[in-house]
C-alpha cells in the first residue's frame, strides 16, 4: 500500500499513457516514481461450515398453563415484548403448543 506524499491518502493504481501509476483520488497527485506496478486479484474458496437443521421448531419457550381460543388446548408458550413506552407495562405473546395459534395479552 503506498500513501500520497501531500495529503496522506491511500494512492490508488492508475492507467495514464500505456502506463499504471499511483494517484491520489483526494488532492490529485501522481506518483512521478517509475516502478513497477503489479496488480493481482486474490481470490481464495473458503469453505464454511454448514450448519445442520435438526428440528425447525425447538421447545426454547416457557410453557404455562393458557387455553388456545382457536383449539381449546391448556397449554401454550409465552414471551414479554415491550411495544409500548417503557413506563407502560410489557406486552404478553402466547402460542399454542399444539395448533401454534399466536396471540397476545395486555
Amino acid at each position: 500500500m503506498k500513501f500520497c506524499d501531500k495529503c496522506e491518502s491511500m494512492l490508488i493504481p492508475k492507467k495514464e499513457d500505456n502506463k499504471t501509476v499511483f494517484a491520489c483520488n483526494s488532492c490529485g497527485w501522481v506518483s512521478s516514481k517509475k516502478e513497477n506496478i503489479v496488480i493481482s486479484e486474490k481470490s481464495e474458496n473458503i469453505k464454511k461450515a454448514l450448519i445442520e437443521v435438526v428440528d425447525k421448531n425447538i421447545d426454547i419457550l416457557p410453557k404455562v398453563d393458557q387455553e388456545c381460543d382457536k383449539c381449546n388446548h391448556s397449554k401454550a408458550y409465552f414471551w414479554l415484548v415491550q411495544t409500548r413506552a417503557a413506563d407502560e407495562a410489557e406486552t404478553r405473546f402466547f402460542k399454542c403448543v399444539k395448533c401454534n395459534h399466536t396471540w397476545r395479552e395486555y
